[in-house]
């Protein structure tokens, strides 16, 4: 792949637990070319990519932003749901690139928010957002993202974080049973074991388990599926936990961050939600923190429904 290079073509790529998302930028850094493939489907990075090039007509970029959903410390990238892992060198190598960035999932996520049209985020409560003040970003997806964005004087700085693997804050005694249930499975209880699509399923099973219905062999598509119909009270009330943890473990965020220039919610689970979400626990619990329940209350909340924001964002990274 070292031949025929293009200087003014990027490659840029969002590798998430699942899914792939690959995009194009030239010099004016806006996504084109947009591709999705399953993660599942290839042996990893190198594969996916030469696949993806081949349908764009062979076209060689000679710059690649890759944000994963994985730690990044150093050379050797091992996904963190997902069988897929890489060298960066030898990727670089392999592809004949002169540069290749590996950032954070969330990290890109973060930079492309300031990029978000009004259009492409709904607003969940709260009040107006202070301008330059620090901005969180919480996701649920194959796992649970968390990260944020800090004023510079002159530009955002992006947090990489692993938040999404610090200790659950149960709230009340039905979340405390809940938790050491998931406590003799796992050990340590992460949000991310109730706020992801396994999650979803650990909260489903642990449900079962807890008030003593039969469970059946739900995926996280079919629990949210037969809540938003109506289908199912079990699978509703799943939802409505889910969304409640999700809510307190923003909250946190928040506070933590000072995030007076607002929240998003990102990740694949939420904007399928809807209404259900927006008449959810979620707000309120959010708002939950005695003394400083009008400090949160003040502080808006939004749903990002913009279709692959991530690809803005590591693009915008490569500059």
């Amino acid at each position: 792949m070292q031949e025929n290079h293009n200087v003014s073509l990027d490659l840029i790529a969002d590798i998430g637990g699942t899914n792939a998302r690959f995009a194009l930028a030239g010099a004016n850094r806006q996504p084109y070319a947009e591709h999705t493939l399953a993660c599942a489907g290839f042996s990893g990075l190198a594969a996916a990519v030469a696949s993806y090039l081949q349908e764009t007509g062979g076209l060689r970029p000679n710059r690649a932003a890759i944000a994963v959903a994985t730690p990044v410390t150093g050379d050797w990238i091992q996904f963190t749901n997902s069988h897929w892992s890489f060298s960066t060198k030898a990727i670089q190598q392999e592809l004949g690139l002169e540069k290749i960035l590996i950032i954070n999932d969330f990290t890109a996520l973060a930079l492309s928010l300031p990029l978000l049209e009004a259009e492409e985020r709904r607003t969940v409560g709260g009040g107006e957002a202070v301008a330059k003040a620090p901005i969180a970003l919480i996701g649920p997806g194959t796992g649970l993202g968390v990260s944020g964005l800090v004023w510079s004087g002159e530009h955002w700085i992006p947090l990489q974080t692993e938040g999404g693997h610090v200790t659950f804050s149960p709230v009340d005694e039905r979340e405390w049973a809940i938790s050491r249930i998931l406590q003799r499975r796992f050990g340590h209880v992460s949000p991310e074991r109730l706020l992801s699509g396994p999650g979803l399923v650990n909260l489903y099973m642990a449900l079962a388990e807890l008030e003593g219905w039969p469970a059946e062999a739900l995926t996280p598509a079919g629990i949210t599926d037969r809540a938003l119909a109506g289908a199912c009270c079990h699978c509703q009330e799943v939802l409505e936990l889910f969304c409640g943890a999700l809510g307190t473990a923003a909250g946190n965020l928040a506070i933590t961050l000072g995030a007076r220039g607002g929240v998003y919610i990102g990740g694949g689970i939420v904007p399928r939600l809807g209404e259900f979400f927006d008449r959810s626990a979620f707000r309120s619990r959010f708002e939950d923190k005695g003394r400083f329940g009008s400090y949160l209350a003040a502080i808006p909340t939004w749903v990002i429904t913009a279709a692959n924001p991530a690809l803005r964002g590591v693009a915008a990274a490569l500059d």
